[in-house]
Parts: C-alpha cells; structure tokens; sequence
C-alpha cells in the first residue's frame, strides 16, 4: 500500500511542474535584438521587431508571434517555429536549415535568399510568401504546404492551393 501511495505522489508531482514554459529572461534578451541559441522562446512576441546576425539556432518559437518583423542574417538552424505565426515577416539570408515550420503561418512573409534546406513546411501557409530566390527548397518541401497564386517560387517549383 505504502508503495502504490508513493508511486501516485511522485506521478501527481511530474504533473504538477511546469510543461517547458517560456523564459521571460530569454524572451527579454531576443526583443532586444540579442541571440539566444537553444532558448525556450514559447509563445514569445516577437511581432514587429528588428534583429540582425542574431543566432537563435535550436531555440525553441513554437506559436511564437512573429508578425511584421525583420530578422535579416539569422541563424535558427533547427529552430522549432512549429505553429508560429510569421505574417509579413522578412527573413533575408536566413538560415531555416533542419528548421520545424510545420503549420506555420508565413503569409506575406519574405524569404529572400534564406536557406530552407532540410526545414519541415508541412501544413505551412505560404500564401503570398516570397520564396523565389530562397535556397535549398524541394518540391517535396512545398507540396507538403500550400499557398496561392500571389506565393512566389523558385523557377520550375509549384505549391498546392490553400483550402
């Protein structure tokens, strides 16, 4: 008996911590334009920001509010922005290499020359995302995303049309 009430008292206990919350430190550093690789940016709001050569590699920006922001020359190698929203953001000469973009919403959003190599796009809304000189995106890439007739690929790639 007296197992079985310790066993429950250290299940209760793990559910009781926090689940990977976000770091207002870290979160704090990042919209001040400072890099922060492999930081627990969850949720952050990061909307209208400028930040430049910031390395934000493995950093954590699930659902993280991205919208109209400028992030030129940044690193988010491995990044997870799964679910983050990146409307009419620009990211020129971004490396998104082994990136999760997965469900992102990137409408609007401008590429530039940013590499895309190995990023996971699947579910990502590119409708009128601007990808044509980005480097390192497959078609398997884009056909696991959608965008529209305003989305601007690469010569010779297509995107499935958003439903």
């Amino acid at each position: 008996m007296l197992k079985h009430f310790a066993a429950l008292s250290i299940g209760l206990g793990v559910f009781a911590m926090p689940a990977l919350a976000q770091d207002a430190t870290a979160i704090a550093k990042v919209q001040s334009g400072q890099s922060c690789p492999g930081c627990n940016l969850f949720q952050a709001d990061l909307s209208y920001r400028e930040g430049r050569k910031m390395n934000l590699s493995s950093a954590r920006l699930r659902q993280s509010d991205l919208s109209l922001a400028t992030y030129d020359d940044v690193n988010l190698t491995g990044a997870n922005l799964s679910v983050a929203n990146l409307f009419g953001a620009r990211f020129n000469r971004a490396n998104f290499k082994d990136a999760n973009l997965e469900n992102a919403t990137a409408v609007g959003t401008f590429f530039g020359a940013s590499n895309l190599s190995g990023a996971n796009l699947s579910g990502a809304n590119l409708s009128g995302a601007d990808l044509k000189i980005a480097r390192g995106l497959s078609q398997a890439q884009l056909n696991s995303a959608c965008g529209d007739a305003s989305t601007k690929l690469p010569s010779g790639k297509t995107i499935p049309s958003c439903s």
